[in-house]
């Protein structure tokens, strides 16, 4: 169960950091289209800022007048329109008209619009929108630039806007407002299209896939973890020569069918077994004869136990041990003699072991009716006096121990 619970704690702590750096690649994308979409609007503003300067220090530019270049109605200087001759008539061209022109060509060509706004505009036309005329006032509180994403006509543009400072250059058109040098007097606004899209599907993709390997990954540990762990019990409770139960094992079986015995008041059986002359086989034979023999000697006797409750163990050395829940002493002799049966049958050759000359088991058997609140060393006790009684009387049989009540 406490595996179980950090395995799951593992892996919400593997989504929840895919999810923070999503998270953070989507913001620092978002940022990084709103650092670019500054960039390009900002550059659009410094190059009008720059080319109106230059008009302004030339005083003006005179340019023909055409049906697109009227004059403009708004300046009100000496010499605004010269007539070189009956064909050609040259109005000037100040900073700000220079500016609409500017855009009106920027919008044609790609998109871009500028507009020149003030909140004291000589023009009706730069007269500044909601949105404009709430920058003008920030930029009266010292706000230096604003940006923002919109939309307009289904389309996103990014809306950029920077004061217009009064230089000296600006003074001869606009001393007459009462702007002085440095004075904020207005500003352009520019509005530039965006296409530039965050990859947010192939992000987001990218990072379940990122997860699920992750994921997978996590599981496979765990099956790795989980192999381990069931190789480290294994290793606790089972017998590595015989493969079956070790002592450590039994005892903890014994204590809980035990347990269960007296609480049902259900009887309770365990066999010790003792392969005869053990010892005498391994000196004539070696120790890796004899390892071979207590492997055939515990398949033998786990082959012999019918039921899924019953249980053995290799108990140590030579010795191993049965335990048989809800079967009473009859039955545990039956069973007993089975398992001396069939380990007679393998007919394994001890020519120490007269009169057989082979490997044979002496069994002692003891019960509990469920009666009885003894513990269960007791019946371990019973069991090993009554296999101890198989020995004295000749071996290769079977002995029985009755619970005194």
């Amino acid at each position: 169960m406490k595996t179980k619970k950090l395995f799951i704690f593992i892996i919400l702590l593997w989504l929840l950091l895919i999810t923070a750096s999503f998270l953070w690649n989507y913001i620092n994308a978002k940022n990084e289209q709103r650092n670019i979409a500054f960039q390009t609007a900002r550059s659009f503003f410094d190059l009008i800022e720059i080319t109106r300067l230059w008009n302004a220090r030339h005083g003006g530019v005179y340019v023909p007048i055409t049906k697109k270049t009227l004059p403009n109605p708004y300046l009100h200087v000496p010499m605004r329109d010269i007539r070189v001759n009956a064909n050609l008539t040259l109005t000037k061209i100040n900073p700000a008209y220079m500016t609409r022109q500017i855009s009106e060509i920027a919008k044609k060509y790609n998109g871009v619009q500028f507009h020149i706004t003030s909140l004291k505009p000589i023009r009706p036309q730069n007269k500044p929108s909601a949105r404009e005329k709430q920058f003008l006032k920030e930029f009266e509180q010292g706000i230096k630039e604003k940006g923002m994403f919109i939309q307009k006509g289904g389309k996103i543009y990014f809306f950029y806007m920077a004061p217009l400072i009064t230089r000296k250059a600006c003074l001869k058109c606009h001393a007459k407002q009462g702007y002085k040098e440095g004075d904020i007097r207005g500003g352009i606004s520019v509005t530039v299209p965006f296409v530039m899209n965050i990859p947010f599907l192939p992000l987001l993709i990218g990072h379940i896939f990122i997860a699920l390997i992750g994921i997978v990954g996590i599981i496979v540990a765990r099956k790795k973890l989980d192999q381990a762990y069931d190789t480290i019990r294994k290793q606790v409770v089972i017998d590595t020569l015989t493969g079956i139960p070790n002592r450590r094992s039994f005892l903890e079986t014994l204590s809980k069918e035990f347990e269960r015995s007296y609480r049902n008041k259900e009887p309770l059986s365990v066999i010790m077994c003792d392969i005869d002359n053990f010892k005498m086989y391994n000196d004539t034979y070696g120790h890796i004869k004899g390892d071979m023999c207590l492997q055939k000697v515990a398949q033998a006797i786990k082959a012999s136990l019918k039921r899924p409750t019953d249980f053995c163990a290799r108990y140590g050395g030579e010795e191993f041990v049965v335990i048989l829940p809800n079967t009473p002493l009859d039955g545990a002799i039956h069973v007993a003699e089975r398992i001396r049966s069939n380990v007679e049958k393998m007919k394994i050759l001890n020519k120490n072991s007269l009169p057989a000359g082979i490997i044979t088991l002496s069994l002692g058997v003891a019960s509990s009716e469920g009666l009885t609140p003894f513990k269960p060393e007791t019946i371990i006790k019973n069991a090993d006096t009554a296999l101890y009684k198989a020995k004295e009387k000749g071996r290769n049989q079977v002995q029985s121990f009755k619970e005194v009540t």
